[in-house]
């Protein structure tokens, strides 16, 4: 028989490289259903290590982009018009919470603290999720586990994570793996040969020294591999490039002119 949280089960093995000891401690942190919260610029692999965790794990992963747009009801569920009337259906994480998954709320500052303020009673010693307009109170299934991420480079005092919101989570940081990890990376995401992998993270390398220079954020591995996956379909590299790192990455002309540089440096 099927279990409702059979959809969100991760059937193969998703490509994760470790750059550390990341996989260890997240194993230890589920082993005890800790709240997790995963930190580290866009792009550098954060989803996907949650993804690999969930399937190592055999746990279906229940993910939830936040936006500034998102209600608690968005979270928790609703009541809907049906063919019998009024009926309420489970949210997402109300979903994980009473089937038992792994709830991850990508980028969570981007939501309102209204909305994630409905986590806290599932983030402590009580293991709870009250449905205030359903009068229901989840005790959270043994399996359940929450993980939340966030970009700490794009923080702001409108969108940063409140103390008591904070110091509910243990925490792992991310960043870009070392050159050579990188481009390993890129190359079997993109399958493309390592040389030009390479080539393309020492670009990626470049633009980072830009953050906070001109640049928010420098080209993420995510963008390499796009970069990676034009050449292979025929792309040169220079025109690849030019669509997923200066196109991408700023409106600004003489920020795109000083990528396209890094960019001729590389391919001549």
């Amino acid at each position: 028989m099927s279990q409702p949280l059979d959809d969100h089960l991760i059937r193969q093995e998703p490509f994760y490289q470790s750059a550390g000891n990341e996989v260890e401690c997240y194993e230890r942190a589920y082993r005890h259903r800790m709240p997790l919260m995963l930190k580290g610029p866009t792009g550098c692999g954060k989803t996907r290590f949650v993804e690999y965790m969930a399937w190592k794990l055999g746990k279906p992963l229940v993910t939830l982009a936040c936006n500034e747009d998102m209600t608690a009801s968005d979270l928790v569920g609703r009541f809907l018009l049906d063919a019998d009337g009024t009926a309420w259906h489970d949210g997402p994480l109300t979903m994980a919470v009473r089937h038992g998954g792994i709830c991850y709320l990508d980028e969570v500052v981007e939501a309102r603290q209204d909305t994630t303020v409905v986590i806290h009673p599932l983030t402590d010693a009580r293991r709870i999720l009250p449905l205030d307009k359903k009068g229901e109170v989840i005790q959270a299934h043994p399996d359940f586990q929450l993980v939340v991420s966030y970009n700490p480079g794009y923080q702001s005092s409108a969108k940063d994570m409140k103390a008591s919101t904070r110091q509910r989570f243990s925490a792992l940081e991310f960043d870009y793996p070392p050159m050579e990890t990188e481009a390993l990376i890129v190359a079997r995401e993109a399958d493309v040969a390592i040389d030009l992998a390479l080539q393309l993270v020492k670009i990626a390398h470049c633009t980072r020294t830009l953050k906070q220079r001109g640049l928010d954020e420098g080209a993420s591995t995510r963008m390499l591999i796009y970069a990676g996956t034009l050449v292979r379909d025929g792309l040169s590299p220079t025109q690849a490039c030019e669509m997923t790192l200066v196109q991408a990455l700023t409106d600004d002309p003489d920020m795109a002119q000083a990528i396209r540089d890094f960019v001729q440096a590389q391919f001549g």
